[in-house]
């Protein structure tokens, strides 16, 4: 496995990357598509479903 190295998230605008992430991959039931790439990241995880209170 080769990793990018960055310094405190410089290597992306985290801060960016995250919104428009959810942005583009919200579902209509209010979920959230992880792609594919990032799931072995994620745990496995296909889908962050809401909390329903």
């Amino acid at each position: 496995v080769k990793y990018a190295h960055t310094l405190n998230g410089s290597g992306l605008a985290t801060s960016r990357i995250f919104p428009a992430m959810i942005e583009q991959m919200q579902q209509p039931d209010g979920s959230v598509k992880i792609p594919e790439v990032l799931r072995p990241y994620m745990g496995g995880l296909d889908y962050i479903k809401p909390i329903k209170k």
